[in-house]
């Protein structure tokens, strides 16, 4: 803590170094950053008095990873973001698949050798989508950018 102030929790929650219970935000951009993700990973319908914090994400889990799902998803995270985290922008939003162009999965180096197990035509199944949300902070004089990428 370098001046001592702090914003909040970060998300996902660890433990602190300096001896609070949890580790703290030290910048505006580090708690926006942790309440994007904060709202993201909640399931809607979960918070009390506020039911409809949150997104959808995870009903999209077994859902097939092509063009009308991965709009959907856009759909929901821009919504969901625009009610809740109003001076924060979206600037884009990337869906594609966690396996795609991947084909060395399960790989590990050993001290002697590299033994690598690869799963043919591994681009072509379906499995996780990886998202990335390009966004910008407005503050009053200031606009940061940063982006966050989420598995689902």
């Amino acid at each position: 803590m370098a001046n001592g102030t702090t914003y909040g929790i970060n998300f996902p929650f660890r433990d602190s170094v300096f001896g609070d219970y949890f580790d703290l935000s030290e910048t505006n951009n580090e708690e926006v950053r942790s309440n994007l993700i904060h709202l993201l990973l909640t399931r809607k319908g979960t918070r009390y008095f506020l039911p409809n914090f949150g997104t959808r994400l995870y009903e999209y889990i077994f859902e097939p990873m092509d063009g009308p799902t991965f709009s959907e998803i856009q759909g929901e995270i821009r919504e969901s973001v625009q009610e809740f985290i109003p001076n924060l922008t979206i600037t884009n939003i990337s869906v594609t698949d966690a396996s795609s162009g991947e084909e060395n999965k399960g790989s590990f180096i050993t001290e002697d050798d590299t033994k690598v197990f690869r799963v043919s035509n591994i681009s072509q199944l379906e499995h996780t989508a990886k998202i990335r949300i390009d966004y910008t902070i407005s503050d009053d004089v200031f606009d940061q950018s940063d982006f966050v990428i989420i598995n689902i």
